[in-house]
């Protein structure tokens, strides 16, 4: 049983994009995307730095484009199920015919503007804690004034909060865990910080006509299976200020018989949580069209 799985902010690289925008129709598909959100894909894909990209306006239109673009690439696919690491929902949405690619582009430009906007009140951000007991850190990072934004499992769990509060976290780590890591994100994400986009996401929503999954969609808010479309979409937009549990979406994974889980571009993060917390599943992380043979490999032996 094959999963395809959409990554989150944060896993952008500069010049991510260059290799598949050589693909037959890639650049003028995501040319034609860029005209349509006003956002210029191609440029941020290809040309700029580490410091534009990581603006979220910027990085989630392109990083639901980047997985859009590299699962097309991969053919007509028909997984066991599909799921995305925050922003990467609207992805596996996408995925699952819950929004055809120009609604997913479309929300999650409306997305990335309001979530940037809600981070400009406060100077926030999220750092990594490798290692450490979940239920030891979750309890120091509430006394710190932290959120658990996202509780990813196979030993990491991912702060959120103030400048001050992380510089605390820095220098005073939970028993056990080995390092923290400050992540390339630029708010405070499934905080309470958040919770100005939450409206501006639930407007946006309502101009939009989803359908029911056709695929299985593993939500990240509790690792539960969403039968329609309208309580995809519904989660979709509680989800910007709500942690995400993909600790909770992996052991789904597990319960399906998952057999092999591929990540599209820019792949590599939740392939490395997956070869940690599911042993004995093959993963692949789709990070450049040189992936793609292995993929249709996987695909023709577990989907």
């Amino acid at each position: 049983m094959l999963v395809l799985v959409a990554p989150g902010q944060g896993a952008q690289t500069p010049g991510f994009l260059t290799d598949w925008l050589a693909l037959p129709g890639a650049q003028d598909r995501v040319a034609a995307w860029s005209d349509a959100i006003g956002l210029d894909l191609v440029h941020y894909g290809t040309k700029a730095d580490a410091e534009e990209i990581r603006d979220t306006a910027v990085a989630q239109p392109l990083l639901v484009a980047a997985g859009l673009l590299s699962a097309a690439a991969l053919g007509d696919i028909a997984p066991g199920a599909v799921a995305g690491h925050s922003v990467g929902e609207i992805t596996a949405a996408a995925f699952a015919g819950v929004l055809d690619d120009g609604a997913a582009l479309s929300l999650v430009r409306r997305r990335g503007l309001a979530m940037a906007e809600a981070a400009a009140v406060t100077e926030t951000g999220m750092s990594a804690l490798l290692g450490g007991d979940p239920e030891v850190s979750v309890a120091h990072l509430e006394k710190l004034g932290l959120t658990p934004a996202n509780v990813n499992g196979a030993g990491q769990i991912v702060a959120a909060g103030t400048v001050a509060q992380l510089a605390a976290l820095a220098e005073d780590k939970p028993e056990g865990v080995r390092k923290v890591v400050p992540l390339k994100v630029a708010g405070a994400f499934h905080t309470h910080h958040m919770a100005p986009a939450v409206a501006e996401l639930a407007e946006a929503a309502r101009a939009l006509t989803p359908a029911d999954p056709a695929l299985t969609y593993v939500s990240n808010k509790d690792g539960k299976v969403v039968a329609t479309g309208a309580e995809v979409l519904e989660r979709l937009v509680g989800q910007v200020a709500n942690p995400v549990r993909w600790d909770l979406c992996m052991e789904t994974f597990k319960e399906l018989g998952v057999t092999a889980l591929i990540e599209v571009c820019p792949g590599g993060t939740l392939t490395g949580l997956a070869k940690r917390a599911l042993p004995g599943v093959t993963t692949l992380a789709l990070k450049t069209p040189a992936d793609l043979d292995a993929a249709r490999e996987l695909v023709a032996e577990h989907a």
